[in-house]
């Protein structure tokens, strides 16, 4: 990639796109305005000019070109899930030796004690920022800048360690992430990682470019990430293990309600084609959407000419996207009624089918994009966008085209992109997962109250929109010990620490199954397994379910169920 096309994975002028390249590759090559950066053998990143983008492009491209914006997923454990006692046995003595652990997130504190061997050098390998442009980037990228083991540990005999490596978790979720799978031991603080002795490579994500936040209707201030950047995180954590010959645990605890929810879509399928690696262990948080009001769903009877639902908007809303997915061989219309009374009658689903309403008594703007047959889904899509929404109860009616059946479901984005009043007056808490979350073969990990024995309130549920089972595995996620800012410690909740917790229990079975060569040809699919078999159940509860998946998660009794006698 020439320096011209490097600036442009910057520059605020310049749209991200993602393509399944081996479809139109000569065509792409062939347009002089377009540098391309190629993921893997089927997905591509395009850098194009915004100026040149047409009006229609969704219908001329299609929805899933344009990245999902993903948001974060949050803001005594070990004992509950088998590892102390697992840990004890001094065969089984795991704490992630020879592993890597990789975060994909807001980075890492790396000056904090969590994160230090005894000796006061670093645990971490590897920091990919790709906020920082001074380079050098990894090597086969061409932005951001990797600082090594060898830089962080001259940082941290400095008096001022970010003067030499300025890498910052400016938020603490990276940090939290990183230290949940794997800080090290501290009694003082009543704190310890599950894979304690594993050493880290970690990615800190950039902010999303304003050209898809102005496009996603989300506020300037509010931070997310790209998808596109997410992939190629991915792609690096993979490649800088496959250097090292060591397998990795990867945790990511980010989501989106963007997209079908069926899993897939760009970023769900290249970490599923990832998961299935050997030594790959990848680890997705559920997502804490479940309360949020944001999903709607509903099935016409044959016969029934529609179904209504509401909407409420609370104050000052700036603006937000819903998402209608519609079941095939259905198709699906909708009409709109404004809280003043404006009427906007039924817009019907046609191929290509593309408005912008604009209201006479109110400054609303709605964008209206169907695309009849998603290509990614085959599923129905219509993309609403709103600006400048009215507040009050926005009221729709869904028309179906055929006389039987017909399901659709319709997400808002995450909470955290929303005013707090605004959402459906009769939500559904299922189906609720962010992506990829949704994802098949990574293991997903909803979050429980470990002291309580309770699930969080705020937890995601499945399953996914296809009905494939989703979460796997429950994983303690409430009022957690976590690594903060300053050298300190405090109290985090939510799924995202749940999959740190879990990640680093994949970091201890990739330790036990490749390192010490029990089973060496593990991975995602196996890992699950084993910790699906040793999962707690009630007796009283059907498995799996869309609150728990197959349970709570013990990697104790996922070792006792080798040898067959977990009890279940």
């Amino acid at each position: 990639m020439d320096q011209d096309c490097i600036s442009r994975i910057m520059s605020e002028d310049y749209a991200d796109f993602i393509y399944e390249y081996t479809r139109e590759y000569e065509a792409i090559r062939a347009d002089p305005n377009t540098c391309m950066d190629i993921v893997d053998n089927v997905y591509a990143i395009l850098y194009y000019p915004i100026s040149l983008i047409p009006a229609n492009s969704i219908q001329l491209y299609g929805y899933s070109v344009y990245p999902r914006c993903f948001g974060l997923l949050d803001i005594s454990s070990n004992e509950a899930s088998g590892i102390r006692r697992l840990q004890n046995i001094p065969s089984l003595d795991l704490r992630g030796n020879g592993v890597l652990v990789g975060i994909i997130d807001t980075g890492i504190d790396y000056t904090h004690k969590a994160f230090k061997n005894a000796d006061g050098t670093t645990r971490i390998l590897s920091i990919w920022d790709q906020t920082i442009q001074d380079g050098p980037p990894p090597e086969g990228f061409y932005y951001g800048t990797e600082y090594t083991k060898d830089q962080i540990n001259v940082a941290l005999l400095d008096e001022n360690p970010i003067s030499l490596v300025p890498s910052i978790d400016e938020i603490g979720h990276g940090t939290m992430l990183a230290g949940i799978a794997a800080g090290s031991i501290d009694e003082s603080n009543s704190f310890t990682g599950v894979a304690n002795q594993s050493e880290m490579a970690i990615v800190k994500l950039k902010p999303a470019k304003r050209f898809i936040k102005n496009f996603l209707r989300i506020q300037e201030d509010k931070l997310c990430f790209q998808e596109n950047d997410i992939m190629l995180a991915a792609k690096y954590l993979i490649n800088y293990a496959a250097r090292l010959k060591r397998p990795i645990s990867i945790c990511i605890g980010l989501g989106s309600t963007q997209g079908a929810h069926d899993a897939r879509g760009n970023l769900n399928s290249y970490l599923t084609s990832l998961a299935q690696q050997t030594g790959v262990g990848m680890v997705i948080a559920a997502g804490n959407e479940g309360n949020s009001g944001s999903h709607f769903q509903a099935t016409l009877n044959p016969g029934a000419k529609s179904v209504p639902l509401e909407l409420r908007v609370g104050a000052n809303e700036y603006g937000f996207t819903m998402e209608l997915w519609g079941d095939a061989p259905n198709t699906f219309s909708i009409d709109i009624m404004s809280p003043t009374g404006e009427y906007i009658p039924i817009i019907h689903a046609r191929l290509g089918e593309s408005r912008v309403l604009n209201f006479i008594f109110e400054e609303t703007t709605i964008n209206l994009d169907f695309q009849y047959v998603e290509a990614q889904t085959g599923a129905q899509l219509i993309l609403i966008r709103f600006l400048k929404p009215t507040e009050g109860i926005w009221r729709f009616q869904v028309y179906p085209s055929l006389n039987f059946n017909a399901h659709f479901h319709i997400w808002l984005p995450l909470r955290q992109f929303l005013n707090s009043e605004t959402y459906f007056t009769a939500p559904d808490p299922e189906y609720t997962l962010t992506s990829p979350a949704n994802s098949i073969i990574p293991i997903v990990s909803t979050a429980y109250d470990h002291v309580t024995q309770s699930l969080y309130l705020s937890a995601s549920r499945g399953y996914t929109r296809t009905n494939n089972i989703k979460p796997d595995i429950a994983a303690p996620g409430v009022n957690l010990v976590v690594p903060t800012f300053n050298n300190g410690y405090i109290t985090g909740t939510g799924t995202s620490l749940a999959a740190a917790h879990v990640t680093g229990i994949s970091a201890l079975l990739l330790e036990w199954g490749i390192i010490m060569g029990n089973l060496t040809t593990m991975g995602s699919v196996e890992i699950k397994n084993l910790l699906i078999r040793g999962a707690r159940r009630d007796v009283n509860v059907m498995y799996p379910n869309k609150q728990w998946g197959y349970g709570i998660v013990d990697v104790y009794r996922a070792f006792e169920s080798l040898r067959g006698d977990s009890g279940q």
